[in-house]
């Protein structure tokens, strides 16, 4: 898309569609439970949003058009880098209704500038890169939040309809991926964030793939086989996390009357055997693939089976093909306030026939977080640059809590190999022996 009257209305509704969501999930509460924290890995709600108009503020306003600055004194209070998520509720934060006008505000300036910037000339105008990238931004903190609302006590304060159904039946639990050359990464896609830069050359061996992510009731026949007690399924500091925090199940899963029950947005219920799994760590999804005599996928494996045609040879945006994702693709955008069931989503799938690659849940790879060959850090270094190494493993595919604007074959999310707040799942995969 290179138009500038087209990209200019693509904006204007990513950036309307991003606004809309977080004004969901800040209405949804009162103003006592968005100053709360809820848990000391997660902001208040209220930092979130208020965080959300400052780098709409930093980057549009004065990056863009030049403006002076509406509210310097907090810049330092809304810089993610300068105060950790624990720390928060101590800062001198916007009050609710403070936090909402200085939004609001911002956006209204914002919306003038992107209807009177010419949409090329500079790295930041050119495809009108720095709307998208603060689209997606705001859509990023908006699946923070929604983690904040899934770790929050108390009665359900968010609704959705049901994911469609979805069936397994006839399809085959894995297919081969061939090996060879693919092009990995973009460098054509035009709010693609800098480490999905630049596209490059990789070969993969053959290998088998899940044709769907692991269920919760496949992951209960691990539980159910003592694989939370065997320490030879472990990484040694996943086995050290296991007994330390006494793990037995994945986060917000519990067993009463013998049965497995899960809290998911404040309401209980029977945990769906034939859901994707969610709410496990990197190190739980490893240790899982292993008692099953199998592998995470690594993250260049997971790009060849979401993204490379093998008719054309080409890569493609999605597993579907290059078109924009639909409901009938895939299960994104807090559509649904939860995982499809396996096997939904069969218009998403890829052509050897992959499916919920997008959508439903995050999925882990074995693969560290690090620069493809050529990578150049922008706008800033603190989007991906510092977070390089082995601290830090790969997530592909984005979740039902991600919004299309965040998500593509080439989106990269990381995180600490701990982590089991998010909204991760997995699949397997095998070697082609």
């Amino acid at each position: 898309m290179t138009d500038p009257e087209l990209l200019r209305a693509r904006a204007l509704t990513a950036l309307t569609a991003a606004r809309a969501r977080t004004g969901t999930l800040t209405s949804s509460v009162d103003d006592h439970e968005l100053t709360a924290q809820h848990s000391p890995l997660m902001s208040p709600l209220v930092w979130d949003l208020a965080h959300i108009g400052n780098q709409e503020e930093q980057w549009l306003l004065r990056a863009v058009a030049g403006q002076d600055a509406i509210r310097p004194e907090i810049d330092s209070l809304y810089d993610a880098f300068e105060h950790p998520r624990a720390a928060r509720p101590t800062l001198p934060l916007l009050a609710p209704t403070e936090a909402r006008r200085y939004a609001a505000d911002v956006r209204g300036r914002a919306l003038d500038v992107l209807e009177s910037t010419p949409l090329r000339g500079g790295p930041l105008t050119d495809a009108a890169f720095a709307f998208g990238m603060i689209a997606q931004h705001e859509q990023q903190h908006d699946e923070t939040m929604l983690i904040t609302h899934q770790l929050r006590s108390g009665p359900a304060a968010l609704t959705a309809p049901e994911p469609p159904p979805g069936t397994t039946e006839g399809l085959p639990s894995e297919v081969l991926v061939p090996g060879g050359p693919f092009t990995m990464g973009t460098s054509t896609e035009p709010w693609a964030l800098d480490n999905e830069r630049p596209a490059h050359h990789r070969v993969v061996s053959s290998f088998h793939l899940d044709t769907t992510p692991v269920t919760c009731g496949a992951y209960l026949r691990f539980i159910e086989d003592g694989g939370y007690r065997e320490e030879r399924w472990w990484d040694p500091a996943g086995w050290t996390m296991v007994r330390e925090h006494d793990l037995s199940a994945p986060l917000f899963w519990r067993q009463e009357g013998g049965q497995w029950l899960r809290r998911r947005f404040g309401v209980t219920e029977p945990v769906p055997l034939d859901e994707p799994v969610l709410h496990v760590s990197w190190y739980e999804a490893d240790a899982y693939a292993r008692w099953a005599g199998r592998r995470l996928p690594t993250e260049a494996e997971w790009e060849k089976a979401a993204r490379h045609d093998p008719v054309s040879g080409r890569s493609r945006r999605y597993p579907w093909g290059d078109a924009d994702p639909t409901a009938a693709h895939a299960n994104l955008g807090q559509t649904h306030l939860r995982p499809a069931p396996a096997g939904a989503y069969p218009e998403g799938r890829s052509p050897l026939g992959i499916g919920q690659l997008m959508g439903d849940v995050w999925e882990w790879t074995s693969s560290d977080f690090l620069p493809y060959p050529g990578f150049v850090a922008f706008p800033y270094r603190e989007y991906s640059e510092v977070f390089f190494g082995p601290g830090h493993k790969v997530l592909r595919g984005g979740a039902f809590s991600v919004d299309e604007v965040a998500c593509r074959g080439t989106f990269r999310n990381w995180d600490l190999p701990v982590r089991r707040q998010i909204f991760a799942g997995f699949r397997t995969a095998r070697d082609d022996v």
